[in-house]
């Protein structure tokens, strides 16, 4: 399965915070096997996060959307996501319970919006403040605030994908070379038979300029299961130094 993320909310657009969702997403996925494999940004704006949601529900991958869950009028998530599934709002019956459990006799009209989500979904526990996010289809609708949102990816990932988690531990490794010869389009036939020989590996290359405008090193390996990324990377030595190149190992 793909695993993607959406992340909501003006405040980021506009450089007002910090994103802190996306780094912490991919450690979440990568401590697990798995990997991230696209994330998008938006602002607060109901019909371009429900076209978006719209699109990311019909793709099958599994989604955490961070942001917009609130009952502010600057929230839209949970109405762009009754949009993209095409039905109304109601008062979920699990995130009541939960905003009782919350707040008690405090509990009020308003505060009942924080439970109020497309029908038809399932809630996600938070375990900050019991202050429920929902699912549905292999998406996770979580908070902005990232001390509620992170344990409640982490337990959607615990509690549905554990049997995705390490199937195949992989690593990366990579040589940076220098040289007149050491820049990609030279070392295009050696990389596109790499990635014809070993489809299940992945194949980065990654130039570096310097603040002189100048070629520094062109960073090249590949990223894949143990054993076979020791096999690939030992092929690429032999041709890199055929060619002239010098090469040392990626600290």
């Amino acid at each position: 399965m793909n695993f993607g993320a959406v992340i909501i909310g003006d405040e980021i657009l506009s450089g007002k915070r910090v994103d802190q969702h996306f780094k912490k997403i991919v450690s979440l996925l990568a401590a697990r096997g798995l990997r991230l494999s696209w994330a998008e940004y938006l602002g607060d704006e109901r019909s371009r996060i429900a076209a978006t949601l719209k699109r990311t529900l019909a793709s099958g991958d599994v989604v955490f959307s961070f942001g917009g869950i609130g009952n502010t009028p600057d929230d839209h998530t949970r109405q762009a996501a009754a949009e993209a599934l095409g039905v109304d709002l109601v008062l979920h019956a699990d995130a009541e319970r939960e905003l009782r459990g919350r707040f008690g006799d405090d509990l009020n009209d308003v505060r009942l919006l924080l439970g109020t989500f497309p029908r038809g979904v399932d809630i996600v526990p938070n375990p900050f403040n019991r202050i429920a996010g929902f699912s549905v289809r292999h998406h996770y609708f979580l908070p902005g605030f990232p001390q509620m949102a992170h344990p409640m990816a982490e337990w959607a990932l615990d509690t549905f994908y554990a049997h995705l988690f390490n199937r195949k531990p992989t690593i990366d490794k990579a040589f940076l070379l220098t040289g007149p010869a050491a820049y990609e389009s030279a070392l295009l036939d050696l990389m596109e038979r790499i990635v014809a020989d070993y489809p299940e590996l992945r194949l980065f290359s990654l130039p570096s300029i310097g603040e002189d405008k100048q070629r520094r090193h062109l960073e090249l390996g590949v990223e894949g299961e143990l054993a076979l990324v020791d096999r690939v990377m030992e092929e690429i030595r032999q041709e890199v130094e055929k060619r002239g190149i010098t090469w040392r190992w990626r600290d």
